[in-house]
């Protein structure tokens, strides 16, 4: 889906980076709109860098001192393409506009061409939140259906303290996905994520390991947190900031991640195996760095060996052991990607495997992007490459569809 997010000139316009990076979580692409008077407050480089688009701050972009042709019809194309428009922080001046259909620039415009639904999240000083006049463009706006994401009452930045600060973000976003129809429907779910890597030690400074970036696992612990749930992140060496709000459990081996997963498995209803976990470790760990030569083995020059072991198979037990609880697995795969993941997906025990072929470049290990194929008993569905906070929605999608078909009656007839 995609959305519009206008910013209007209020001192509340920086809050909107964050609004942008909270829409974009949930798998939205967002398209911004500034009025002249919001770039005196964030300048439009940053949004641009952060939506990974163009901003519009003109209703007439101009080529060489001359108005590009194109753009006279640019708020109609927008106003065509998007799914809702967000205003957020809208002031006094453009809630005028909208209530009394003024379009003297291209967000005033755009709110008169679309025909998508409005939410508009109001900041201004106490006074004049509480002016008639603006009371009397809020109603208006109200009759006509556009949804009102009433602003918090407190300290405000003019000195004053009432009504009139910027709604709390995730009260903005969740406005926002309920008139999208994305409701918190894994409200009362707790969702246990493994994600990163292992390393395996050899001696007290080498390890074996892999690509892992761990980068999947906490769009997916994000993602659930967005939509209600409690979320249980076990997590391997990475440098990625925890999402706030996970409940963080860092582990360094496989056989660490074990013993934190099988802690806390009890505890969730879904648990979902992001982790790209050592298959083997090495047999011994020696207690002191092992020199050059003594790696190499009597009578072979130049040749090192090291004896492994196998590594509890976590995500072939939470199988096994599973009461009523969703399992699903990952398959990091460079061939035969769909039948290797249907094997593990029965083998295993698993209610849903997320295949991936990790030979593509620009995907899958230590990137930001990914495409995947989500495969259960009853449908396989392909992800083609997005931003893996995009892959994530979509592999909640699933899950949540999995929940939907074991709660129906005919399910449970």
């Amino acid at each position: 889906m995609r959305i519009a997010l206008g910013i209007s000139g209020g001192i509340a316009a920086y809050k909107a980076v964050e609004v942008l990076r909270l829409l974009q979580d949930r798998g939205l692409k967002v398209q911004v709109v500034m009025t002249r008077a919001a770039q005196e407050f964030v300048r439009p480089l940053t949004f641009a860098a952060l939506s990974g688009e163009k901003v519009i701050t003109e209703m007439f972009a101009r080529e060489g001192g001359e108005p590009n042709l194109e753009s006279a019809i640019e708020h109609i194309a927008v106003a065509e393409r998007i799914d809702a428009l967000l205003v957020a922080p809208a002031t006094a001046d453009i809630l005028a506009k909208f209530a009394n259909g003024i379009a003297d620039d291209f967000l005033s415009t755009l709110f008169l061409a679309t025909t998508a639904p409005v939410i508009v999240a109001p900041a201004m000083n106490v006074n004049m939140w509480n002016n008639p006049a603006t009371q009397a463009n809020l109603a208006t706006l109200r009759s006509r259906g556009v949804r009102v994401v009433e602003p918090g009452s407190g300290y405000l930045a003019c000195g004053m303290v009432g009504p009139g600060r910027l709604a709390e973000n995730e009260a903005i976003v969740a406005a926002v996905l309920e008139v999208l129809g994305a409701t918190q429907d894994f409200l009362g779910q707790t969702v246990l994520i493994t994600a990163g890597p292992t390393r395996e030690a050899i001696d007290p400074v080498r390890y074996i390991s892999n690509r892992s970036s761990g980068k999947m696992g906490y769009a997916l612990a994000e993602a659930a947190l967005r939509r209600g749930a409690r979320v249980l992140l076990v997590s391997g060496p990475t440098a990625l900031k925890p999402p706030d709000g996970a409940e963080l459990f860092s582990i360094e081996s496989a056989a660490e991640m074990h013993q934190a997963v099988m802690a806390h498995a009890g505890e969730a209803s879904i648990v979902i195996k992001a982790a790209a976990v050592a298959d083997y470790r090495p047999k011994k760990i020696s207690v002191r760095k092992i020199k050059r030569h003594d790696f190499l083995r009597e009578g072979v020059p130049g040749y090192a060996e090291i004896e492994l072991e196998p590594t509890p198979d976590i995500a072939a037990e939470l199988g096994a052991r599973k009461q009523d609880q969703i399992i699903v697995g990952f398959a990091a795969e460079t061939e035969n990607v769909l039948e290797n993941a249907r094997k593990k997906l029965v083998g295993k025990g698993l209610d849903a495997i997320v295949a991936n072929d990790v030979s593509q470049p620009g995907i899958g290990m230590d990137s930001d992007r990914n495409a995947v194929t989500i495969i259960t008993a009853s449908e396989v569905v392909d992800v083609p490459e997005a931003s893996k906070a995009e892959v994530a929605q979509r592999i909640l999608d699933a899950i949540h569809r999995l929940r939907t078909q074991r709660t129906s009656p005919a399910t449970r007839s």
